[in-house]
């Protein structure tokens, strides 16, 4: 198996990359985020890569990081979801922000991706969400407060912080994250908040 490659980038192709490693072309297929960032033709690089051995042929994956090469396995664990469907959520979203989105279940961020829909994004954060914590530096307070906005059971004050800021047009990532640091920077005090002191707060938060 190949674990990685390091060569000069001869040619590129619409989703993959040709690595020139001691005169031997490896054809590398990538997710469109990681070809963007290689170098041009000519200029000396390094990927990851995952060997996929099938009867038929033998495919390698290539990705500038580990981290991303762990993500490409983990989302191939959710059914419906193959080596195509896992390098498009890796064309959309950095491993730590999918890492993020997934944690805080954000369904929206994961169904930008191309061959994701509603449907498979909820499925991908219901079966990944326990997962995802381990891949990113996801502050544990703002997994809770968005399973608590989830189930219905955030305070009052709270949800209506965060509907607020959603309905100024922040993502729901975004404004949850911003009421979670607001009331973790206010400490004992953050239980007697009302919502528009969250509101606020959250609005400090976003701003900077």
């Amino acid at each position: 198996m190949i674990g990685k490659l390091k060569g000069v980038v001869d040619s590129y192709g619409e989703d993959f990359v040709i690595l020139d490693v001691h005169g031997v072309g490896y054809v590398v297929h990538c997710s469109a985020r990681t070809l963007q960032r290689l170098p041009s033709p000519g200029e000396a690089a390094e990927l990851a890569i995952e060997t996929h051995v099938r009867e038929d042929m033998i495919r390698l994956y290539g990705f500038r990081a580990d981290a991303e090469r762990e993500w490409f396995r983990l989302l191939q664990t959710v059914q419906g979801v193959g080596t195509r469907v896992a390098l498009g959520v890796l064309s959309a979203l950095e491993p730590g922000d999918l890492a993020t989105a997934i944690a805080t279940g954000d369904k929206g961020a994961v169904a930008r991706a191309p061959g994701v829909g509603p449907r498979l994004a909820a499925r991908l954060v219901a079966e990944l969400k326990d997962k995802a914590p381990a891949f990113s530096p996801v502050d544990p307070a703002l997994i809770q407060l968005t399973g608590a906005v989830e189930a219905n059971t955030a305070p009052q004050p709270v949800a209506d912080a965060i509907s607020a800021l959603v309905n100024l047009g922040y993502p729901q990532v975004q404004a949850s994250a911003a009421v979670a640091a607001a009331l973790k920077g206010a400490g004992e005090g953050a239980a007697g908040m009302e919502a528009k002191t969250l509101i606020r707060l959250g609005l400090r938060e976003l701003a900077r």
